[in-house]
């Protein structure tokens, strides 16, 4: 499997920069970003979805993406709905 890059945090330097690419077999969104904090890890237990637990479970985790990156998002959306993709 190879990932389809779509856009890379242009505000960061060379490394330890959000990502994004999808999944040409699956179309899954693929995406780095920096690693939730303590405080956020907090914020997402006292807001958790409707009909599920609090917290994160085993073999998820909490990344944060800047909102600069929200162009880059839409293209992977796109991209992911995009039969010629896959």
């Amino acid at each position: 499997m190879a990932l389809i890059f779509i856009d890379v945090d242009p505000e960061t330097g060379n490394d330890h920069s959000p990502t994004v690419w999808v999944d040409p077999d699956t179309a899954d969104i693929v995406i780095q970003g920096w690693e939730a904090d303590a405080a956020l890890l907090a914020d997402v237990a006292q807001s958790p979805a409707p009909h599920h637990s609090p917290g994160v479970p085993a073999g998820e985790a909490v990344v944060r993406i800047p909102a600069r990156m929200v162009p880059a998002l839409r293209r992977a959306c796109d991209a992911a709905e995009d039969p010629a993709v896959r």
